[in-house]
């Protein structure tokens, strides 16, 4: 008989690993929510209700998925659903994606130390560096277990700003929407709904590796998919929530690279300096599984050779990461990605779609 225990624990582990991945410096500094979702005003956060649907389906199935077969390494999962051809393909394709990420992250570090601390650039990226080659070189367990526990708090952090900015400035939304269109904003895509789709298709190249990794120390199948539905919704509401809030101070936040700094000081200069670390956290949740990613996916865990290369990897994204814009890096690798993650999208939906009608039948010859 199996054990079909969930342990609230685990799930929000798993959840809040989940929501620490994604968080990184294109949400934590609110760059990536204003070119996705609140340059489209209202449209915009249609968008993000479209992005919670999609990620609630593909967070839960490769959490689960991962629970079920057992890959060997969490990259496998691109084989299950695609084939072995175009499954290497993918696989490849995600882990230059994924470093490439890791090169954004440096970059956010970097603009964060330096639009607030007033610090060079390089500063910033060094420091995250090394915090994330530290971390990663303890191992996949223990990843999960420090990022699980940062998540939750950081988006607890995002949505009371976005909160606060809302009721102090009612009438930003509305006033905001008028004057959109006439704005010159960064923005991820022509259509609001493409953007969306491309939102959660580089998420997808983020996420499938890892989440199939973690699915599978999941005691069964109801736990892992608690923790992937409890990630991808506490993923989105913030989202939400940070798109309404630099909507209504859409005037102060344009050109910025850092918006979310500017919310928090419209409040109070003091918390500014507070969210400054929250964003540094934030960064370091997601560029640490990024590398993790890497390595893991050319090494074996914890070896020498894993160390080696997490060492390699890490200086060498962060000479790249120090001398790009960070906004230029969210727009240009985040987008394109974003519409290959979403051929896998289409993708899983067809498997998903089939494995159900072969179940459907083989339970109408029974």
């Amino acid at each position: 008989m199996r054990d079909e225990t969930v342990s609230m624990k685990k799930v929000i582990t798993f959840g809040g690993a989940f929501i620490a991945f994604l968080i990184g410096s294109g949400f934590a500094t609110g760059q990536e929510v204003l070119q996705y979702f609140s340059s489209y005003g209202y449209f915009g956060i249609a968008g993000s209700v479209v992005t919670l649907v999609l990620l609630l389906f593909v967070g839960v199935s490769f959490i689960t998925v991962g629970q079920r077969e057992k890959f060997e390494k969490g990259s496998d999962i691109y084989r299950y659903y695609c084939g072995n051809v175009v499954g290497t393909m993918f696989d490849y394709f995600s882990i230059l994606f994924i470093f490439m990420s890791y090169i954004v992250m440096i970059a956010g570090a970097g603009a964060t130390f330096q639009q607030h601390f007033e610090l060079p650039v390089y500063i910033g990226g060094a420091t995250m560096a090394v915090l994330a080659c530290t971390t990663v070189i303890f191992g996949l367990n223990r990843i999960v277990e420090i990022i699980g526990n940062i998540g939750p708090v950081i988006v607890a952090f995002s949505i009371v700003l976005g909160v606060i900015t809302i009721f102090r400035n009612p009438g930003g939304i509305p006033k905001a929407i008028q004057i959109l269109p006439e704005m010159d904003l960064i923005k991820a895509s022509t259509n609001w709904f493409f953007a969306a789709g491309s939102y959660v298709g580089f998420c997808m190249l983020w996420l499938a590796a890892f989440l199939a990794s973690i699915g599978a120390t999941a005691n069964n199948r109801k736990e892992a998919a608690a923790g992937g539905a409890a990630g991808a919704i506490g993923f989105s509401l913030a989202v939400i929530v940070v798109a309404l809030g630099l909507l209504a101070r859409i005037e102060d936040v344009a050109g910025s690279e850092i918006p979310s700094l500017i919310l928090a000081g419209t409040i109070h200069p003091s918390l500014a300096n507070v969210f400054s670390i929250i964003i540094v956290a934030g960064i370091y949740t997601t560029a640490v599984p990024l590398l993790w990613s890497v390595s893991a996916r050319f090494t074996e865990d914890k070896s020498p050779k894993f160390r080696i290369l997490t060492v390699i990897l890490a200086i060498t994204g962060l000479l790249v990461g120090i001398y790009l814009p960070f906004s230029k890096l969210v727009n240009i690798v985040y987008v394109i990605n974003g519409y290959v993650g979403i051929i896998l999208l289409f993708v899983m939906i067809h498997k998903s779609i089939r494995e159900k009608v072969k179940t459907q039948i083989s339970y109408e010859e029974v």
